[in-house]
């Protein structure tokens, strides 16, 4: 679900609230009407807030369509005066709903924190939210995704996984990840994809095991390469290589995903959707993993050595006219 989505959810389910208990089909009409004029059915000061962040995260996510080229000074360049712009947009939203939970995250990713400060600002958030509102729990519906209005705070979890991930935290990343698992099993916002990460790191095949299991073994790139940092780290070299070679074969382009990561900016504030196995997911969930990777020593210069891994991935980027 997109912001744009999730904006008409939440003014179809206010306004349902104000009419009363509506019926499926009278429902679905009401959701109809919004979709088709959503301003009409703005009236709640939390609502305006949203739909002011929502345009904001899609003025930043067209520009940044833009970014292949633009060169290295013109792309910082154009990237401060966005996330300037989006830092000022949260805080207008804030004036008009300070207790905007979606104002406040967006703000902090707008303010481009170096990663120990941003995990500062999330936990501040995060204790804040639990004053007002109480722990997170699981609903009775057994799945908080189920009320969109719960998704900030939600969304609050998820970022502080992948920031305790980024800072090499990664119990506290595992921890943050499995309770927001526990209040959300359908795992809209990918916290798996960290737990996995993470799992490996601290060589808990145990762990790993389960997670996979609880997901069906439904695999993924972020799956697959921390299957391979899990073996390489237990010092099970033919179980490694056997997983190197099925991320190999199953990510397209891995090799040159794993070999030559590339910049990926800040997810606003979920990581972009992607086909499984495509390129643009095994960028992100290498991207993600690269904490785990520095701490893994010689992790990458022993998978160019196998099976020809990196002779694959030089020949993935002259086909497809990427630098070396």
């Amino acid at each position: 679900m997109n912001l744009h989505d999730e904006l008409i959810e939440r003014l179809a389910r206010r306004r349902s609230a104000q009419l009363g208990e509506l019926s499926p089909a009278a429902y679905d009409e009401l959701l109809l009407a919004v979709r088709e004029h959503p301003q009409t059915y703005v009236d709640d000061p939390e609502d305006q807030a949203f739909m002011q962040l929502e345009q904001a995260v899609a003025r930043v996510l067209h520009s940044r369509e833009s970014d292949d080229l633009r060169d290295d000074d013109a792309f910082m360049e154009e990237r401060t005066k966005r996330m300037a712009r989006l830092a000022r947009d949260c805080a207008d939203a804030l004036e008009l709903a300070p207790n905007s939970t979606h104002a406040r995250l967006l703000g902090i990713l707008a303010a481009d924190l170096e990663p120990d400060q941003q995990l500062d600002a999330l936990m501040e958030l995060e204790r804040e939210l639990d004053q007002r509102l109480g722990p997170l729990e699981a609903p009775a519906s057994g799945d908080a995704w189920n009320d969109v209005f719960a998704h900030g705070r939600l969304r609050v979890y998820a970022c502080l996984s992948r920031t305790c991930l980024d800072t090499a935290r990664y119990r506290m990343a595992n921890e943050y990840g499995q309770k927001l698992l526990g209040v959300s099993p359908s795992d809209p916002l990918g916290a798996r994809h960290t737990c996995a990460l993470c799992l490996a790191r601290l060589e808990d095949e145990q762990g790993f095991g389960e997670l996979d299991s609880r997901f069906g073994h439904r695999g993924d790139s972020w799956q697959q390469l921390a299957r391979v940092i899990l073996f390489y780290k237990l010092g099970r070299m033919p179980a490694a290589r056997r997983a190197l070679k099925g991320f190999a074969s199953l990510c397209d382009g891995g090799h040159y995903a794993l070999l030559r990561p590339v910049m990926v900016d800040t997810y606003l504030p979920d990581r972009p959707a992607a086909e499984p196995y495509s390129f643009q997911e095994v960028t992100l969930a290498v991207h993600e993993a690269d904490p785990v990777v520095c701490d893994v020593p010689d992790f990458c210069a022993w998978a160019y050595e196998q099976d020809g891994f990196g002779d694959q991935a030089e020949a993935y980027a002259e086909r497809h006219g990427y630098g070396w």
